[in-house]
């Protein structure tokens, strides 16, 4: 499900009209959608797709003039330009016909392990170090704005030369104006430069509690595998995440008291308290290797208690072995 949360997040601003096959008002909300524009999402789509739609995703369009109609059914739709469709399936398999393949992107959003690690990682780094979560997105944010800045400085210079008449070398404007895209492009890659630079400290700093995102993953596909023993154990990711959440505040939680507990023993004057509290202090490799351990040994726990209280009396111990084996 997290495609469809990434889509309705995108997609949010342009009103996004959710239906289904079996929806009694499909046509009417995707006639409507065609013709002003609203993105559609036609969601659990199973390996049998109706005829009613193939128009749509066969792109049956017909021109008149400078407008394009869209033929659904026995109408003639007047095609929006912002008009999008969107088919959802839950099948981890799905076959469909190829002409449905050759006719749409098929965009694959199950979570792989090595995916979910990723995915772990950027949620525990979030939890231990905001601070470099923080920068990590701030870097995304601004290397996105800087490669969006060499595009439109790009395209302005190649419509400047397409639409240039007579000799160029004699238009003083152009050539301003390719000096000052040279000088901004070079900044622009500097900044860029940079930007790698501190990329690659964050990732190394991050890089310390991959071990418990991978231990994490593993936990999970060993939960998402138990349908094999029995139909009944199907887990879901998001409440896994929970978990995982769960587990480090558990961490977090258990190792805070010890510091509070000391500064309590100090006969300090209140206001330098205050002082020492808001301070965060830095963790030596010694206790951070301690931290990632606990953490990874909460997380295998919290996997396992989680898994354990639903699932059958007689799987417990075979629960415990598999979770061992793959350890």
């Amino acid at each position: 499900m997290q495609g469809i949360l990434w889509l309705r997040t995108r997609e949010r601003d342009n009103d996004l009209q959710v239906t289904r096959l079996s929806h009694p008002r499909m046509v009417k909300i995707l006639e409507a959608s065609i013709e002003s524009g609203k993105p559609v999402l036609m969601e659990n789509m199973l390996n049998n797709i109706d005829a009613v739609i193939q128009p749509v995703y066969g792109r049956a369009i017909i021109k008149k003039g400078k407008s394009r109609y869209l033929k659904l059914g026995d109408k003639e739709l007047n095609l929006h330009p912002k008009f999008k469709f969107y088919m959802h399936t839950k099948l981890s398999n799905p076959h469909y016909p190829p002409e449905i393949q050759a006719e749409c992107t098929l965009i694959n959003f199950t979570v792989t392990e090595s995916g979910l690690e990723d995915q772990l990682l950027t949620l525990v780094v979030k939890k231990e170090r905001p601070d470099l979560a923080a920068q990590k997105e701030e870097l995304i944010s601004a290397n996105n704005k800087y490669k969006i800045q060499l595009q439109d400085l790009e395209n302005d210079l190649l419509r400047r030369l397409s639409e240039q008449e007579g000799d160029i070398l004699e238009d003083l404007p152009l050539i301003e104006n390719l000096e000052k895209s040279k000088v901004v492009s070079t900044e622009i890659k500097e900044k860029m430069e940079v930007a790698k630079v501190t990329d690659e400290q964050i990732t190394t700093n991050s890089e310390v509690y991959r071990p418990v995102a991978n231990r994490g993953a593993l936990v999970f596909f060993l939960i998402n595998d138990l349908f094999r023993i029995h139909s009944f154990y199907k887990f879901s990711l998001d409440s896994f995440v929970i978990v995982v959440k769960r587990a480090i505040d558990i961490v977090a939680e258990r190792m805070r008291p010890k510091k509070e507990e000391v500064e309590k023993g100090s006969d300090e004057e209140g206001e330098e308290e205050e002082k020492e509290e808001e301070e965060e202090p830095e963790m030596t490799p010694g206790t951070l290797k301690l931290r990632v351990s606990n953490l990874i040994d909460q997380v295998t726990y919290e996997g396992f208690d989680y898994t354990r209280r639903g699932t059958f009396v007689k799987h417990k111990l075979m629960l415990a072995t598999m979770l061992c084996f793959k350890i």
